[in-house]
């Protein structure tokens, strides 16, 4: 695709985020307003400055890869502004500085590319690691960590003079950090670690001592999480170990062990766990809890069944009834609004980008720009699966965000650099 079309489909995106905005106001009986200008130009300038840097630092990169976020952004917003407006202001100035996040992104890796970030792979594994432990901070400080529906993944800082606290989720960012020590460790162990050495029982495993640093990083990550109480985000860290193992190694022993483990930990969890108890209990029988734990579950699928196949129409369903609409069941809200064709523009919105990012990965001749790419789109690709897969009630809610559709400035800008990376990775395989 040329850039004169991904110029276009971005202008495209914009225009949809700005009628879904002028929809909303006329089904509440308002006229056009300054809240439709505001949300094109916040579009524009956000996808139009990522477009111009890409064509500045990196014009061999891929073209599908912004209109697909555009695009998907441009969904979830709408469902966010007509569920809160106040809500869908503050999404616009974060997706202003996930923009400037991803145009930064292209500016540092301008000259050295993504190869600079192989070199410092321990330093990038330590910071990560001190970003998912500051939730831990105490209360008595400036910056400190803050509990939300029974995890303690937020950080909060007080602003002297200020009367609003500023609050984002670290996690979103070590997650990223993560994974490219992973590509950076695997890019040089992977034929080691590909090689049968051991055996347990009827299975064969490598040198133990190839898979120590990851097992390690593994470890400390998962301890931090598991004392926060998020186990999304330890289900979602566990799949990326798993899924960048498999992609370096190719061995099914991984995935194999990976699932075991997940079931385990899963079954051990219940019984510390009151949230995860209630979470099981809401995706085996959530009428049977529906004044409890089940409610938001089975207002999510109220919803879905009453959206049909056109839906409701925007801003013409009950939304608003769902537990964390914004955030959690951003899914939902779609479909009820924009039926089961909306959802499958979703689905198929995500499906692509998947596609593209694992494209890019198969494309790159380099190791670690082969894992990063594989394991950046695996960040996005198991987040989508698992809320969504949640909302359906194909497995139990974990409380992660949608990418890109659901509210929050931490993910925004986690995944607007997530894309960055991708558009940087698939310039320097092409150049």
């Amino acid at each position: 695709m040329t850039r004169r079309a991904e110029a276009g489909l971005i202008v495209a995106a914009c225009l949809l985020a700005a009628i879904g905005v002028a929809i909303v106001e006329f089904t509440q009986g308002n006229w056009l307003d300054a809240q439709v200008a505001l949300t094109f130009l916040a579009f524009a300038a956000a996808f139009g400055g990522v477009y111009l840097a890409v064509i500045r630092w990196a014009p061999g990169a891929s073209s599908l890869l912004l209109p697909l976020a555009a695009f998907l952004t441009a969904i979830g917003f709408i469902e966010i502004y007509r569920l809160d407006s106040h809500l869908a202001a503050l999404q616009r100035w974060w997706l202003l500085v996930a923009a400037a996040a991803g145009a930064l992104v292209l500016w540092a890796l301008r000259d050295a590319g993504v190869s600079v970030l192989r070199r410092y792979r321990y330093v990038i594994l330590a910071i990560g690691i001190g970003l998912l432990l500051l939730p831990l901070l105490p209360d008595s400080w400036l910056v400190y960590g803050a509990t939300v529906n029974g995890s303690r993944l937020w950080v909060r800082i007080d602003i002297p003079g200020a009367s609003r606290v500023m609050s984002f989720q670290p996690g979103e960012v070590a997650k990223v950090l993560i994974t490219i020590f992973l590509a950076s460790y695997l890019a040089e162990r992977a034929e080691a670690m590909s090689v049968v050495s051991r055996k347990i029982g009827p299975f064969e495993i490598p040198e133990p001592r190839h898979l120590g640093p990851v097992v390690v990083a593994a470890v400390a990550a998962f301890l931090v999480l598991v004392y926060q109480r998020d186990l999304g985000a330890s289900l979602l860290l566990f799949g990326i170990f798993v899924g960048m193992l498999y992609i370096a190694t190719g061995r099914s022993f991984y995935v194999i062990t990976g699932a075991a483990l997940v079931v385990i930990a899963g079954w051990t969890a219940l019984v510390p766990f009151d949230h995860v108890q209630r979470r099981i209990e809401a995706w085996l029988d959530p009428f049977g809890h529906f004044s409890e734990a089940g409610y938001q579950t089975v207002q999510g699928l109220f919803a879905m069944g009453s959206g049909a196949l056109t839906g409701s129409g925007i801003g013409l369903g009950r939304p608003d009834l769902i537990p964390a609409a914004a955030t959690d069941f951003i899914f939902a809200a779609v479909a009820e609004e924009m039926g089961l064709a909306g959802s499958l523009a979703v689905l198929t919105g995500f499906s692509l980008l998947i596609a593209v990012g694992f494209g890019i990965a198969l494309r790159s001749r380099e190791r670690f720009r082969k894992y990063l790419a594989g394991g950046l789109m695996l960040v996005i690709g198991l987040q989508a699966f698992i809320i969504i897969a949640g909302v359906l009630r194909l497995m139990p809610i974990t409380g992660l965000t949608l990418p890109f559709m659901s509210y929050g400035g931490s993910s925004l800008v986690t995944n607007m650099a997530i894309i960055a990376l991708l558009l940087r990775v698939s310039h320097e395989e092409r150049t």
